[in-house]
């Protein structure tokens, strides 16, 4: 029992998968992913229902997805320290849905601060600012911009703008995708992701601007906002997702997990939303005038 909670505590290296059967151009198992695809997006649809179900979402994909990055920084021989990480994303969502913004970052500079004392409880060896510099990075990423998505479900127009939040990246990446896998031909980035492609962004934005200007004429905001929206959650999803393709070469992953056929793990599909996230809650604030 004490090696299985060791186990838990502190997952192997997330090794690589052999090679599978070609799946095409865009690389991605389509009918696997459109059948995971629909089954997040019924997920999510019944989580907002209420903030409080949307919460409890957000923190078990939030555990799952930090689960994810301690076994892909495993791999590079860093421990991300997931009791206080677990603990402190709780207390951030908590402190999102109850209190606010200003809680949310007290929680979070309080996760910050366990971490730096769970490691230096432990010991200070020369593996130890390491630990809790991806630490530090494993609680910025996942549970705090998470928490914005609270945040946006608890506002005056209920968890209707969370549904717009979450479809805006994935609106972006099925633009992308299409437009990628038709027209595609000029590399983005080839170095960090050689799929990606100038003319797939430009399909990302397409997409998101016209989810993001229906969405907002239908939440009673100008639908200039909408356009500005697209825009932003475009950029940002496709700067999340070059992040964390950045991050997986540079621990030698093509996927952060295999929990998701077709997608790969829960960071593979958070990556974008992620970084969205923020960006939209501001948007919506000065939009609503929350």
């Amino acid at each position: 029992m004490r090696q299985r909670a060791k186990n838990i505590l502190r997952p192997k290296a997330t090794q690589e998968r052999a090679k599978a059967a070609p799946t095409g151009k865009a690389g991605r198992n389509l009918p696997a992913a459109i059948g995971v695809g629909a089954a997040l997006i019924g997920a999510l649809l019944l989580s907002l229902l209420h903030p409080f179900p949307l919460a409890v979402l957000i923190i078990l994909a939030g555990a799952l997805g930090l689960y994810e990055l301690a076994g892909a920084f495993a791999r590079s021989d860093s421990e991300v320290m997931l009791p206080p990480l677990w603990v402190g994303m709780v207390g951030m969502v908590v402190c999102a849905y109850f209190i606010g913004p200003e809680g949310m970052m007290g929680a979070y500079f309080a996760t910050l601060l366990a971490l730096v004392l769970w490691r230096s409880v432990e010991s200070l060896d020369q593996s130890a600012m390491r630990d809790i510099l991806v630490s530090v990075f494993a609680a910025t990423y996942v549970p705090f911009l998470g928490s914005f998505l609270v945040l946006i479900g608890s506002s005056p127009q209920g968890t209707w703008p969370v549904a717009l939040a979450v479809l805006l990246p994935v609106c972006s990446d099925t633009g992308g995708y299409a437009a990628g896998v038709k027209w595609g031909k000029t590399p983005m980035a080839p170095k960090i992701s050689p799929k990606k492609s100038w003319e797939g962004f430009a399909g990302s934005v397409v997409a998101a601007v016209v989810a993001g200007t229906v969405g907002m004429w239908l939440l009673g905001a100008s639908p200039l906002w909408g356009i500005l929206l697209g825009v932003a959650a475009a950029t940002f999803g496709s700067l999340g997702d070059l992040g964390e393709s950045l991050l997986k070469r540079d621990l030698g992953l093509k996927d952060m997990g295999w929990l998701l056929p077709g997608h790969g793990g829960v960071m593979d599909r958070l990556d974008s939303i992620l970084l969205a996230t923020p960006v939209c809650y501001f948007i919506f604030r000065v939009a609503f005038g929350w």
